[in-house]
């Protein structure tokens, strides 16, 4: 019974992630279920409200997407090339027919509400980014990290929009623009 129980959660969860990253939080619960195999009454035995769902499968996208993105934090790439990694990579997976954006972007976008469970969830993976990139931005001699940090993630973010939106190839762009700010801060 544990195992059917987990594997009705996994094909929930994996369900979720896929349609709200490709449909957007306004899916309804019946084609959910659906796509996922599994009746209502079993989706609400598991979880208390759509909401979960959706911060539970925006959840389990923290480590592959960190991992993909951040990768191992005893790195040791010197830190401006950490970063211009990290950029890249993002204008590489815009290029991806599938690509949508970051989907805890589109989540705080889409739902508006920061007291939402996904979006307190999407808001954490956002704050740990740009911790990261704070981080790196002190290890490379930038003089206010901080602002740095601050000025990155408005680049990281808003060129994930305009590419998930279909608006802009960022062939080369974020890196230019990454490599701008990052020599106006005075980091090595």
């Amino acid at each position: 019974m544990a195992t059917d129980k987990a594997s009705t959660k996994d094909r929930l969860l994996d369900a979720a992630g896929e349609l709200f990253y490709r449909e957007g939080v306004s899916i309804g619960v019946e084609a959910l279920c659906r796509t996922a195999g599994v009746s209502k009454r079993s989706m609400y035995q598991l979880f208390t409200s759509k909401d979960e769902v959706l911060a539970a499968s925006l959840e389990r996208r923290i480590p592959a997407y960190e991992a993909r993105l951040v990768g191992d934090p005893q790195d040791a790439a010197p830190p401006r090339e950490w970063i211009l990694h990290l950029f890249g990579h993002l204008e590489e997976a815009s290029t991806l027919p599938d690509y949508r954006g970051c989907p805890f972007l589109a989540a705080l976008v889409e739902l508006k509400d920061p007291e939402h469970p996904a979006s307190t969830v999407a808001r954490t993976v956002k704050e740990r980014l740009q911790a990261s990139l704070r981080d790196r931005a002190e290890e490379g001699g930038a003089r206010d990290p901080e602002l740095l940090a601050r000025q990155l993630m408005l680049v990281f973010d808003g060129a994930s929009a305009r590419a998930g939106a279909r608006i802009e190839t960022l062939d080369g762009l974020t890196t230019a623009t990454v490599t701008a700010l990052m020599d106006a801060a005075g980091m090595r």
